[in-house]
């Protein structure tokens, strides 16, 4: 696994916690990881971190829209 070193500025209001789901959720919302991957990178279980992915604004269900489509026109 990488290890990343971030500087940030003291002004900013945010612990080591918030940074890591940050970074994960987003990655999840990219489908770059699995929600499992997502939970163990943030240092949750995947409920967890699925309960806390719409705090950040983040879907669990990461189906683009085009699928839906698809889907709804195949039904």
């Amino acid at each position: 696994m990488k290890v990343l070193t971030l500087n940030i500025p003291d002004s900013v209001d945010i612990d080591s916690m918030q940074v890591a789901m940050l970074v994960a959720s987003r990655l999840y919302e990219q489908g770059k990881l699995s929600l499992g991957q997502a939970a163990e990178l943030a240092g949750l279980t995947k409920r967890t971190f699925a309960e806390l992915l719409s705090t950040y604004n983040v879907s669990i269900f990461n189906y683009p829209a085009s699928d839906i489509s698809r889907d709804v026109a195949n039904a």
